[in-house]
């Protein structure tokens, strides 16, 4: 049976209540990467590291060129994620911090509960649910009571510092990394790995759904002890932001993810795994554009470097291999009705989607995508950070098929770019096009003014 007729079934299981062995719903696992670039893999052109074991996902899966994330930074790309929703719409727009820093940014202390989630929406359609790693949604700082794992939906939550639960064995104290940890800086991947297994291993009897949410390969970069340097209060730092200490990190992500898809190849289950591999932001430092290849922009700006990032698709007998996919456009916001659709669970009455049911894109078809993108970065110039020189951009942006609009949210600075001939946007054709790009800009400022 091919990968596409299998997902195909697994995608319409309607089960029985009286019959539950006929659940073979898969697993979900999220592998979630922290400021990773477009060209850190190997398989996307990249030459700062060996990644063998993402290169053989690429090769068994669906490799995607046009995958976006719903924001330049980390609080905000979460968010759209778990909401399948535009992240202003639940008043995240920066990296969530103390609560007068987020006051500054206009924004929330923490991801509201009512909120949609995508873990809820699994727990209630039969799935077990958890959270291992990294969430950067509410806690930390002086953000002391966010609410619990559980009101997400679920079942587990395995934290980092800016969480609600953040585990001791990588939080011995009062802040992101230590020397103190039990599980030191460059160990972390390995921890957060065996716990995914873990809960895999322990809820056999029913399909689960796990993000793993990983904090390399953000900064510091320390792939040893030797790299490592003690700050204040314990606090890890790295030496220098090295391409060499950069590439100990690449290789060691590389290395667990491998793990956890040989554990997968290796389980013997009747139930399939579908593992999806992604980045929430652009890199910084992008090292002289190696990290982020012909693009322009980084991690803070919405030009393509910012947003454009990774997306590799694996299942074995689940998703078809081989297959390379230049044509669709798939945002982070289209995976909560996508997964939902493949898991067979039921959209709750009134949830509207900022994207999009793409499920095809994981048979190895190429849909065009129906819906425009939006993004917003930088609501003021004082408490929002930004990359320097030309790689920062207007704070509002539309994509809209390849037109891609940038511009401010008082109206100004409009550049308009046709992705599909000028993908490093070097070629400002707003100038030449004022029609279109009067149209992308009203469609973009209206989009922005409906926002909290």
């Amino acid at each position: 049976m091919t990968g596409l007729s299998v997902l195909a079934i697994v995608a319409g299981l309607v089960l029985a209540s009286d019959a539950p062995e006929a659940d073979v719903r898969p697993n979900i696992v999220v592998v979630y990467a922290d400021d990773m670039g477009y060209t850190d893999l190997g398989c996307y052109g990249g030459d700062l590291a060996k990644t063998p074991n993402l290169d053989r996902m690429a090769r068994e899966g669906v490799r995607l060129t046009r995958y976006y994330s719903a924001s330049p930074i980390c609080s905000p790309s979460r968010c759209g994620l778990l909401t399948g929703q535009f992240p202003a719409r639940w008043r995240i727009t920066s990296y969530l911090q103390t609560r007068a820093g987020n006051r500054a940014c206009g924004q929330a202390d923490f991801l509201d509960p009512a909120a949609p989630s995508l873990p809820r929406t699994l727990k209630s359609a039969g799935y077990a649910t958890a959270h291992v790693g990294k969430w950067h949604l509410g806690g930390g700082r002086d953000v002391v009571d966010p609410p619990k794992f559980a009101a997400y939906g679920y079942d587990v939550g395995l934290g980092t510092w800016e969480s609600p639960e953040p585990h001791p064995d990588i939080t011995a104290t009062d802040w992101i990394w230590s020397d103190r940890d039990p599980v030191k800086r460059w160990d972390r991947t390995r921890w957060m790995v065996d716990r995914t297994l873990d809960f895999l291993k322990g809820h056999a009897d029913r399909p689960c759904f796990v993000n793993l949410w990983l904090d390399d390969p953000h900064t510091p970069w320390v792939p040893s002890a030797e790299d490592q340097a003690a700050g204040k209060e314990g606090r890890t730092v790295g030496k220098a932001s090295t391409p060499g200490r950069l590439r100990g990190v690449l290789e060691e992500v590389d290395r667990q993810v491998g793990r956890l898809l040989d554990a997968v190849r290796a389980g013997g289950s009747a139930r399939p795994t579908l593992v999806l591999f992604l980045s929430d932001n652009g890199p910084l430092p992008t090292l002289d554009r190696r990290r982020s290849g012909v693009f322009r922009g980084s991690k803070l700006s919405l030009y393509e470097g910012g947003v454009r990032l990774p997306f590799l698709a694996w299942g074995p007998g689940l998703v078809p291999s081989g297959v390379t996919n230049t044509a669709t456009v798939l945002s982070a916001v289209d995976l909560f009705p996508t997964l939902c659709a493949l898991a067979g669970a039921p959209l709750r009455p009134g949830y509207e989607s900022d994207g999009e049911n793409l499920l095809s894109v994981l048979r190895g078809e190429r849909p065009r995508r129906a819906k425009p993108l939006f993004w917003e970065y930088g609501r003021n110039p004082s408490s929002f950070d930004y990359p320097p020189g030309d790689d920062r951009s207007p704070n509002v942006a539309i994509l809209d098929g390849d037109w891609k609009l940038l511009v401010n949210a008082d109206g100004t600075g409009a550049e308009l770019y046709d992705l599909a001939l000028d993908p490093e946007e070097r070629h400002d054709r707003a100038a030449a096009e004022p029609a279109l790009a009067r149209r992308l800009a009203d469609q973009a400022l209206a989009w922005r003014r409906a926002m909290p």
